[in-house]
């Protein structure tokens, strides 16, 4: 099979795709306490010792300044039956909190209700990377329940079978 050119946006979008991720939400809070959030898939651990885990943001995502800001975020991964969730937190102007219910994490970040793990996160550091903000969060508590995973493959929700 001969290579593409990264500059074909959407073939190369569609080659990242063949990558099946698990769907999170990672939250954080405004100066004032307001909940922001987004849907993410670029998440993955980074250490054990000490515990760190990675998100990517968008430099265009709506809520980018907060989280250039923020002292704490939290990532909650999504469990079968919160794709709707994912798709209001994927989306811009929804009221995303009206209709998804969270306590605040230790750190104060938003934990959604229902998902299957929550990572508590102090930030420890950002990289920006191209058109993204590499976000290293410290884990300072986490919650696991049994349960299986959402998960997205090539463009569309998708369980294990």
């Amino acid at each position: 099979m001969p290579m593409q050119s990264p500059d074909d946006r959407k073939a190369l979008r569609r080659a990242l795709g063949a990558f099946a991720t698990g769907v999170t939400i990672v939250t954080a809070r405004t100066p004032e306490g307001e909940p922001v959030g987004f849907t993410a898939n670029s998440f993955t651990s980074v250490s054990l010792e000490p515990p760190l885990l990675l998100v990517c943001l968008s430099h265009t995502a709506a809520s980018y300044s907060v989280f250039r800001e923020a002292n704490s975020f939290a990532v909650n991964v999504l469990e079968v039956g919160q794709e709707e969730t994912a798709k209001r937190f994927a989306s811009r102007g929804a009221d995303k909190f009206g209709a998804t219910p969270w306590p605040p994490g230790r750190e104060g970040a938003p934990l959604i209700d229902g998902s299957l793990a929550r990572f508590d996160c102090a930030m420890d550091s950002r990289v920006t990377a191209g058109d993204h903000d590499i976000l290293i969060g410290r884990v300072m508590g986490f919650s696991l329940h049994e349960g299986a995973a959402l998960l997205y493959h090539f463009g569309n929700f998708r369980t294990l079978a």
